[in-house]
């Protein structure tokens, strides 16, 4: 079974860095992402309508490659984190977390007992339908499933401390837009109330050994978030990606 090389280096106190997929659900976009060097790569459920059908193609076609594949699931709620779970993702992201049970919930969902309870089936994608002892198998996919909390809401903010101190919880991850706009600032990211949510979770997350997340969509942006203290980032979406290098290959090609 596969070792999730970006749980280990996040926990080793270093930086990794990936990139998210929203639009082009390909056989091939996991591949590219990890060619052109995507540590993981973070299929989203909430925002791109896309089936569990779709998610299970995206991360066959994404597992013989070393980007990490990853999903954002709509919902806290136990059969979309252990569905995608089976399917072979290695890291699962959760939007709107806003309180200890939340987290809690989540931890239960994706890991197997003892630590929590997620429902056990083998011989099948997740561990590449090998065979081998059931015991050990657990053991190895609770120390690598990568547990990804999203602070999006003022709430989220105000529980973040204790959200940070659930054990299986891995990375504390800010939401901009939604949290921005629970501050009553919608996409002012240079507003002083949202610089100081930036600093109380990224100072969550260093108290309790946890890394912090954020999604940047410029390479100036991920440069300041990460001397922010932010060490979990997915550099744009699979879309704006595109759209930026066609446009400015265009403006280019026309000599503007």
């Amino acid at each position: 079974m596969r070792i999730n090389h970006v749980k280990q280096a996040l926990q080793q106190g270093k930086t990794s860095v990936g990139t998210f997929v929203f639009e082009f659900n390909t056989t091939g976009i996991g591949r590219i992402a990890a060619q052109a060097g995507a540590e993981f790569v973070l299929f989203d459920m909430e925002h791109t309508g896309w089936s569990i059908e779709t998610i299970r193609m995206l991360i066959a076609s994404s597992r013989s490659v070393d980007a990490i594949p990853m999903v954002r699931v709509p919902a806290t709620q136990y059969h979309f984190m252990a569905r995608v779970l089976d399917m072979g993702a290695m890291g699962i992201m959760l939007p709107m977390v806003e309180s200890v049970e939340q987290a809690q919930l989540i931890a239960d969902s994706c890991k197997y007992p003892p630590v929590g309870g997620r429902g056990a089936a083998f011989t099948i994608a997740h561990d590449d339908y090998t065979g081998g002892d059931v015991a050990a198998k657990q053991k190895h996919c609770n120390d690598n499933i990568l547990l990804i909390a999203q602070i999006e809401t003022v709430k989220g903010l105000e529980n973040v401390q204790d959200i940070a101190k659930v054990d299986d919880i891995d990375v504390l991850w800010i939401g901009q837009y939604d949290l921005s706009s629970s501050l009553g600032i919608p996409g002012q990211f240079d507003d002083p109330k949202f610089l100081d949510a930036c600093e109380r979770v990224v100072s969550a997350a260093n108290a309790n050994r946890k890394s912090a997340g954020f999604m940047p969509l410029s390479v100036d942006e991920a440069r300041l978030r990460i001397d922010q203290g932010f060490r979990c980032l997915a550099y744009g979406g699979d879309l704006w990606i595109y759209q930026k290098a066609l446009s400015d290959g265009l403006k280019a090609v026309r000599g503007k």
